[in-house]
């Protein structure tokens, strides 16, 4: 005789999902849904500097000549 189990949704295990609002410290507003609720964050894609394009590249050729000057390297590049 095979015993028969009821599949039922438990409700105890499903979080509360409802709308909420992030704000970015730039002032964009975004609505979207949450577990956590209302919330703010530092940095956004709308002013994070991937995004905008405005990114600042380091000077890394400065940064190899100070380190060749401090470990006395030569800069010649010889084969061999």
């Amino acid at each position: 005789m095979a015993v028969r189990y009821s599949v039922m949704k438990s409700t105890a295990n499903h979080p509360d999902y409802k709308p909420s609002t992030i704000t970015c410290a730039c002032g964009m507003i975004y609505e979207t849904f949450s577990t956590r609720g209302d919330f703010a964050v530092d940095i956004c894609s709308n002013c994070h500097p991937f995004y905008t394009g405005k990114q600042k590249l380091l000077d890394s050729a400065g940064r190899v000549e100070r380190f060749n000057r401090k470990y006395g390297r030569g800069g010649s590049k010889t084969g061999g």
